[in-house]
């Protein structure tokens, strides 16, 4: 691989990109019968989230205009979340959390269509997108078909892994995912999590939303500790994890936390709890941590990254959470300006592209060929934001 000259513009990769098919679009990607109850199950659906009719939706599938927006912002790779509304579901996938059993026949054929939709959707521009395909727990045996299939089909994102904070699945760490953990790591399929998602019901009150929102950062953080916890990343040492906009300022105190508990149960009890011989990892979680897992920073501040030597600078994988109104767009010039501007243009060209393509198995070379006329160079982000251009429209956290 050739390495780019000092003042080649960066190869940006978006690690944290939604996207998805209108309504009708998924239609085509069903079966001849539920294209049936799509149509009695379409004349009955309206949007919940009222917000966004007729502004931004169709940025989730429209390619020029949002190829237009990236290029503007000097982005040219994308890894794909979902974001839009599937068949059968009352809301978008990201945020509706898992389906019931009752719910789940429907909503499985409603993120296969969405599946089917996003493979040809990536091979429309396949040099900069990497699809994430959609799976559900209810039942191990269809994850890995489905898993499978994903797989076969180029999906080079992996799979989205839910959150699983609801009684009715298996936990994360239940060794009757082993044989699910198994196909993921002969596949070589990543394993993605994304923040925002594995909160609970919390019914219907006032305090509702400001409790979730306070609390979101646990949920999206807990399956990480599962995972390590629960002895999957021993089992199975060929895993790639990523958790996506969760950040990664949270990760050192983390691990120390994990750590220090790992060594209580080692020693077989804490405080009045006993400890069975095999509770505990034969490593530290730290040791799984920078073995096994990866972090896609969506819109970082400075203080994101403050501790990027601890995390690991190759684990950290920058995200403008494209098209949502929290994302860096459209200021993203100005986001990594305030973020970058005084951090080694070799870790800038790690965290902003070169990592999410090793990891995500993109072609860099036809990236930096894109790159060339609309990618920041070192010598742009280098030049501090100041109190003037801080954007005064923008909900990012990338300028808090």
């Amino acid at each position: 691989m050739e390495t780019p000259s000092d003042d080649a513009p960066y190869v940006i990769i978006s690690a944290d990109t939604h996207a998805g098919g209108s309504l009708q679009a998924y239609r085509a990607y069903l079966d001849h019968d539920h294209q049936q109850r799509f149509d009695e199950w379409r004349s009955g659906y309206k949007n919940p989230q009222r917000k966004h009719i007729g502004s931004k939706k169709h940025k989730n599938w429209d390619d020029e205009e949002r190829i237009g927006d990236m290029e503007a912002e000097g982005v040219v790779g994308e890894i794909i979340f979902p974001n839009t509304v599937p068949p059968f579901f009352d809301t978008s996938v990201l945020i509706c959390g898992n389906p019931s059993p009752a719910q789940y026949p429907l909503w499985r054929e409603g993120i296969r269509a969405h599946n089917r939709w996003l493979v040809d959707w990536c091979a429309e521009h396949s040099e900069r997108r990497a699809g994430i395909g959609l799976i559900y727990l209810n039942d191990i045996d269809d994850a890995i078909e489905d898993i499978q299939w994903i797989a076969g089909q180029g999906l080079r994102g992996g799979i989205l892994l839910p959150h699983v904070p609801e009684s009715h699945l298996l936990p994360l760490y239940a060794p009757d995912y082993d044989r699910l953990w198994a196909v993921c790591q002969d596949l070589d399929v990543v394993i993605n999590q994304h923040g925002g998602t594995g909160s609970p019901d919390y019914g219907r009150y006032a305090a509702s939303l400001p409790i979730r929102l306070v609390e979101t950062s646990f949920f999206s953080t807990r399956s990480y500790t599962h995972l390590i916890l629960g002895g999957v990343f021993e089992r199975f040492p060929k895993l790639r994890y990523i958790l996506t906009e969760a950040g990664c300022a949270w990760v050192p105190g983390t691990l120390q936390n994990l750590d220090q508990y790992w060594r209580m149960i080692r020693g077989g009890s804490a405080g009045e709890i006993e400890f069975a011989g095999d509770a505990a990892t034969p490593e530290p979680p730290s040791f799984y941590a920078r073995r096994n897992c990866w972090y896609g920073a969506s819109f970082p501040s400075p203080r994101e990254i403050r501790d990027r030597d601890v995390v690991g600078v190759e684990r950290i994988l920058w995200g403008s959470d494209y098209p949502h109104y929290e994302g860096t767009f459209p200021h993203t010039r100005k986001s990594l300006r305030r973020t970058f501007h005084d951090v080694d243009p070799v870790e800038v060209r790690a965290m902003l592209g070169e990592n999410a393509a090793r990891f995500y198995d993109f072609d860099l070379e036809a990236l930096r060929a894109i790159a060339e006329p609309v990618g920041p160079r070192p010598s742009e982000v280098a030049r501090p934001l100041t109190p003037e251009e801080m954007p005064t429209d923008s909900a990012s956290g990338a300028f808090r």
